[in-house]
């Protein structure tokens, strides 16, 4: 029974049988029962919602990241301007994310730490989805997957495809920009190295951006995107330094060295070198 001191509705509507209410929509009831300790450790539950919502997020990077390709690939820059600014955004959101994981001690991780077994984030499919699209390629990396037919199949398509990077490199060269032929038509499983020619063509950009304004804003868009990225890569090392030192990581890697090796990796060496050109 409605009590007279109940806050008012404000006219919104209260009864859902048989219609689509806010978490029939976002299938709360799916995501909600989708955390299932294994210690019974207070803490654990931390640790599961922090790398579930991480991979939330990086099923977003990874719709927007294409979108962007895919745009850039088409010559349609504008609308890949905007998807590019939601990624980096959203890994900003994910940098703060580590501050919450941080509140875990070494003390609690090591409580249930043994209970994830040999799982690791280095096993992350979409965290490998969006390396790949950004340009940072390794067949060895598609083998944690191969048990899976479902999630290897689109892995290896990325793998087999130009990237985010080598789709830009591509529209300069589209746009007269004299890029060498091996840079531009290449064996894409492998990562993207330094080329001078390309160097050479986001200097002249940066240079006249009032005649390529558009390739000039591009170029900022990507170093934006790579700024974040190592700061997510870094603020990620820092973090699990912080709770378990230099301990081996439960997949088998070196850990916090493994991770700072990954912060040295430029994935668009020619945008930041051309800095110096400048």
């Amino acid at each position: 029974m409605t009590q007279q001191n109940d806050p008012p509705a404000d006219g919104a509507r209260l009864d859902f049988a048989g219609e689509m209410s806010y978490g029939d929509y976002l299938r709360l009831d799916r995501i909600l029962d989708a955390q299932s300790p294994r210690s019974g450790n207070h803490n654990e539950l931390l640790f599961i919602v922090q790398h579930q919502a991480t991979e939330l997020w990086m099923k977003l990077m990874i719709h927007e990241l294409k979108g962007a390709r895919d745009a850039i690939r088409t010559g349609n820059l504008q609308p890949a301007f905007k998807m590019l600014a939601r990624v980096a955004r959203i890994m900003a959101q994910l940098n703060q994310s580590w501050d919450v994981l941080a509140t875990l001690t070494p003390a609690e991780y090591s409580a249930f730490r043994g209970d994830l077994g040999s799982s690791s984030g280095f096993q992350s499919y979409q965290y490998r989805m969006v390396e790949f699209l950004l340009g940072n390629k390794s067949a060895v990396m598609l083998e944690p997957h191969r048990h899976r037919a479902d999630l290897l199949a689109p892995l290896e398509q990325l793998h087999r495809e130009p990237s985010l990077y080598d789709e830009a490199i591509r529209t300069l060269a589209a746009r007269g920009f004299a890029i060498d032929r091996e840079v531009a038509e290449r064996d894409w499983t492998k990562s993207h190295e330094f080329n001078e020619s390309v160097l050479a063509a986001w200097v002249k950009v940066y240079k006249t951006t009032h005649e390529h304004w558009d390739l000039y804003e591009l170029a900022e868009k990507l170093v934006d995107l790579e700024d974040a990225f190592r700061q997510w890569r870094f603020r990620h090392a820092t973090t699990v330094e912080r709770v378990i030192g230099f301990k081996r990581g439960t997949g088998g890697t070196s850990g916090v060295g493994y991770l700072r090796r990954m912060v040295e990796v430029v994935l668009f060496p020619e945008l930041w070198r051309a800095r110096t050109s400048l």
